[in-house]
């Protein structure tokens, strides 16, 4: 499997652009220094969808960062992404994974036994949340909080990347849980500069990870 070496995680969601296009958020992102991305759009049809995939594709590479598409293995494959980004609803992780070879795959759990079942059956990483309350995650029920972060964190044997709720200010706690990274959304994507904002928060991610 490819290695996870990237400490921050952007997932999109062009609602949040603030009326600028997605592609130029990411860009921004990945000139601060991001170097993975998640393309998540869950409301856009499978065509539009790949040509955003192809345009992120061609952009990420050109920075030599990863992209994941959610849920959708084929059109992984039809742009060459990195891997792909499932949760409870999709494929199980077998069978993406006999698709898909040894290309990433990521998943998103709620919970610390959904979580290492994700890794038990073959994922690479998990992001696992909501920590805090946020909108963009209200759907998935009342936010897990530090404690539940740092039990799971500590029973996992794959990258956990805590997700929901998280801005510079609590990065410090929640790397202290024993999350290997953190996932974010609105942050990155709703920042007046996404670029500096990248580069801040991986700075603080940074900082603060070799404290435990």
């Amino acid at each position: 499997m490819s290695p996870i070496d990237f400490p921050l995680y952007l997932i999109t969601d062009r609602r949040q652009a603030a009326g600028r296009t997605l592609t130029s958020v990411v860009r921004a992102a990945l000139e601060g220094g991001i170097k993975a991305v998640q393309l998540r759009e869950k409301d856009l049809p499978g065509r539009d969808l790949f040509v955003l995939a192809k345009e992120l594709r061609g952009i990420t590479r050109e920075f030599g960062a990863r992209l994941l598409i959610n849920d959708h293995a084929d059109i992984a494959l039809a742009v060459d992404a990195d891997g792909v980004h499932i949760g409870a609803s999709s494929l199980p992780v077998r069978e993406v994974r006999h698709l898909l070879g040894t290309r990433l795959i990521g998943y998103s759990a709620h919970g610390a036994a959904e979580a290492l079942q994700a890794a038990a059956d073959g994922a690479d990483f998990v992001t696992f949340g909501p920590v805090f309350f946020t909108p963009s995650k209200a759907a998935y029920g009342t936010p897990v909080g530090l404690e539940k972060l740092a039990e799971a964190a500590g029973k996992l044997k794959i990258p956990l990347f805590a997700l929901g709720g998280i801005k510079l200010e609590n990065i410090p706690d929640v790397m202290a849980a024993g999350a290997d990274g953190i996932a974010m959304i609105s942050a990155i994507i709703a920042a007046n500069d996404p670029k500096t904002e990248t580069t801040n928060l991986l700075k603080t991610i940074e900082q603060h990870a070799a404290k435990h």
